[in-house]
């Protein structure tokens, strides 16, 4: 039992409760050896008294406390006393993402594509070290106060079994993955599409599927398809609308394959979110008639290719427990019920009966006989309708046209100049003059134009405002047409230009904010600062620039920070590529970790150097140092040194009795910033 006040394992000081959930408590509590405050996770008593998930809940968390990165909650401690079971982690000063879409109803698709970026980066990572969440929710992944998002709860989520699963699934199973619907195999995509379903939710407010009952909320995951996001929230753009959708896939093997993959979309929906590059495997096309190879052919005929019997056997457990009210199935689950009350163990059950029962659910026969009868109909009235088509078109039966007008069918396809008209008139082009060059290369870019960007030095407007465009607005060209955009240099900004500019500068009244500065940020922490700062983030821009230590990050923002703007503005930003063909070297001798605690020479140390568009240039494990780099052709101008070692604490001294407590092995983790060199 625990008391606020108590300490656990002899430096752990509850001081209050902070948290509760199906399987444990949370508590703040006080390190006094490293003089810290962390979270304390207490496993409830129920769950502490099963020896097996005890053992399991901690190697798991025991090889989660090996994850150390910035969008994990760190694990820093497992242990049990008299019979509590705890996981000492990190305190995050914050809220739960839940709690935040409570808050704001739903959330801006920039700030919910920059949290599902970072959530998706700490998956990678454990990903990456074989570790599988498992239970991703919203309820799961938390936000601090600075506008980082932590994942926590890997080390319960993974060591959960059928002994658990009933505590804790009302608030799971609405993210649940259809193959954790079934009980069955459970891979890294199984958090993707948990991860695709919480994105749906940050986006809608909602959730996509529900229920009365957890089971009838599981089979939707099974056999529903996913509701378009967009149906619910009309300014999610098709990069992210389609995002979700291929995280959501039925089949796993139509999701994203890794957090990698999806992290590459979700950073590029940043930037061009109107454009539809997101890849979906068209089911009609997958799903059409092949000639299946011989290992095909063989795995079907010896029975290995298909769903296990206790697999089977589970989902149809659930399946039938929302049929009982059906008449002619009573007499078999009374049977069934009756025969699962021998068999303490599930399996053992599931045996039984596949042994025993050589059919399916129990079919109706009247049933498949008027199914047979309405595709028969069916099948005849499609034929009739497509000789009836084919006749008009030969003029069989009259003219098409005289057809269908007289039928009442409308035969004149009406064109939208915002949407475009036919291909023989072109697309209009839309009016950017006034605007700034990043708001005009979005409006084009969204109506399928490509832009070329070209300096009017004569304008009178402001620098970076776009004076007009060739063709003009208001004429038509094909899509995929280059529109020149002159831009001011902003040498002749008129007076008024100027005195407007200065009015907004000092403008203060309520409602209004300060525009930050997000120059020399990246992508995804540009919008958060914006988001924080009350602002909206529009589009992001890909543009070279010539200052190389910008590459990859922000170089312009469309109103300059310090101004004072309205609640809500929307800022529009240029994302430097660098300068054409520019590659970096390195050539220096990477020191020992010296800077980190308790390190001697000799200790085993892992090294990782990794660049800032993720290129990984040396991965080791050495007790020799300096060790000698010499990489060329570097695509990135900084990166990151890594080192993790493993080193024992001082001795310290009991004040009180003068007792000596020897130290302890602990992990450590040492990160240094690494500048390349340009080269020629």
């Amino acid at each position: 039992m625990i008391k606020i006040g108590m300490v656990i394992g002899d430096r752990y000081e509850v001081l209050e409760k902070i948290g509760t959930g199906g399987m444990s408590d949370v508590y703040k509590a006080k390190d006094h050896k490293l003089n810290r405050l962390v979270a304390v996770k207490v496993l409830k008593q129920e769950f502490s008294e099963n020896e097996n998930f005890v053992s399991k809940f901690r190697v798991e968390a025991q090889s989660t406390a090996g994850l150390m990165h910035p969008n994990i909650v760190n694990v820093y401690d497992v242990g049990d006393e008299d019979g509590i079971n705890y996981i000492v982690m990190e305190l995050v000063d914050g809220i739960t993402l839940k709690k935040y879409i409570e808050k704001k109803s739903r959330l801006s698709v920039k700030e919910a594509v920059s949290i599902a970026i970072q959530v998706a980066m700490g998956l990678e990572a454990a990903h990456n070290n074989n570790i599988i969440h498992r239970d991703i929710k919203p309820q799961n992944i938390m936000i601090s106060k600075e506008g980082k998002v932590k994942v926590t709860d890997f080390g319960i989520a993974k060591a959960a079994t059928s002994n658990t699963i009933t505590s804790n699934v009302m608030g799971s199973v609405h993210y649940t993955s259809p193959e954790q619907a079934r009980g069955g195999y459970s891979d890294a995509k199984s958090d993707i599409y948990s991860l695709g379903i919480t994105l749906f939710e940050m986006l809608t407010g909602r959730v996509p599927f529900n229920g009365d009952t957890t089971v009838a909320i599981a089979i939707k995951h099974i056999q529903e398809d996913l509701p378009t996001p967009a149906d619910y929230n009309d300014e999610i753009p098709i990069s992210v609308e389609k995002i979700v959708l291929k995280c959501c896939q039925k089949s796993p093997d139509r999701r994203y394959q890794n957090a990698a993959e999806l992290i590459t979309d979700l950073k590029r929906s940043l930037i061009t979110p109107d454009k539809d590059f997101v890849s979906l495997v068209d089911p009609d096309e997958e799903g059409a008639t092949r000639v299946a190879s011989d290992e095909e052919y063989a795995s079907v005929k010896s029975g290995t290719g298909r769903m296990s019997d206790t697999e089977q056997m589970r989902l149809k457990d659930d399946v039938m427990r929302e049929y009982d009210k059906d008449d002619h199935y009573d007499d078999y689950n009374r049977e069934r019920k009756s025969k699962r009350r021998d068999y303490e163990d599930e399996d053992d059950f599931y045996e039984y009966e596949r042994d025993h029962y050589h059919h399916d659910v129990p079919s109706n026969g009247k049933v498949e006989k008027l199914t047979i009868v309405m595709a028969v109909i069916l099948a005849v009235l499609i034929g009739f309708m497509g000789l009836l088509l084919v006749g008009r078109r030969l003029g069989v039966f009259g003219s098409a046209q005289a057809g269908e007008e007289a039928s009442g069918i409308a035969t004149t396809t009406e064109a939208s100049g915002d949407t475009g008209a036919s291909s023989d008139e072109g697309i209009l082009i839309p009016e950017v003059s006034g605007k700034t060059y990043a708001e005009a290369v979005s409006i084009l870019n969204e109506k399928g134009f490509k832009v070329e960007k070209s300096d009017d030095a004569g304008s009178t407007l402001a620098k970076d405002m776009v004076s007009y465009t060739k063709p003009a607005a208001g004429n038509r060209t094909k899509s995929g047409s280059t529109i020149t955009v002159y831009v001011s240099s902003g040498a002749n900004a008129s007076a008024a230009a100027t005195a407007a500019s200065s009015n907004v500068d000092v403008a203060k009244s309520e409602g209004q904010v300060t525009v930050p500065n997000v120059i020399g940020k990246s992508a995804e922490d540009a919008v958060i600062i914006l988001v924080e700062a009350g602002l909206q983030a529009g589009s992001i821009v890909e543009t070279s620039n010539e200052d190389s230590n910008l590459s990859g990050l922000i170089c312009a923002q469309s109103i300059a920070y310090g101004t004072s703007v309205s609640e809500g503005t929307v800022i529009n930003m240029e994302l430097s590529t660098g300068p054409a063909n520019v590659t970096y070297s390195y050539v220096a001798d990477i020191s020992a970790p010296t800077e980190g605690e308790n390190y001697t020479s000799g200790l085993s140390v892992h090294v990782m150097l990794v660049t800032s568009d993720g290129t990984t240039l040396l991965n080791t494990t050495t007790t020799d140092f300096p060790i000698q780099m010499n990489s060329k052709g570097i695509t990135s101008p900084t990166g990151t040194l890594t080192f993790v070692y493993t080193a024992v604490t001082p001795n310290t001294t009991n004040p009180e009795t003068g007792e000596v407590v020897a130290g302890e092995l602990r992990e450590i983790t040492v990160t240094r910033a690494v500048t390349f060199t340009q080269e020629n």
